[in-house]
């Protein structure tokens, strides 16, 4: 099972992406784990996940959190985070992953 984080400010916008994505996942019977969490929280949070998505708004801050974490970390696209697109996040998240 994958487990994706998505960071953002202060974790709030991206917990209705993740609710929008767990839905696609269940559709999808993609089994994953996703969270959100804000972006300071980064290196306790992304631990042990297999892929961090970072809301456009903190993007900038890609470079530091890449340094505290082992797995890869992204940017989510700006449309579809401003959409609220889990469908096309998910999407995201399996080609970068592979799946």
């Amino acid at each position: 099972m994958r487990k994706i984080v998505l960071l953002c400010n202060g974790g709030l916008s991206t917990g209705i992406l993740v609710k929008k994505m767990k839905a696609a996942a269940e559709a999808a019977a993609y089994e994953c784990e996703i969270s959100a969490a804000p972006v300071s929280s980064a290196e306790e949070t992304g631990r042990d996940a297999d892929l961090i998505l970072m809301g456009p708004q903190v993007r900038f801050q890609m470079g530091t959190v890449s340094r505290q974490v082992t797995c890869p970390v992204y940017s989510i696209e700006p449309v579809a985070y401003g959409t609220m697109n889990g469908e096309k996040v998910l999407e995201q998240v399996r080609k970068e992953l592979g799946d």
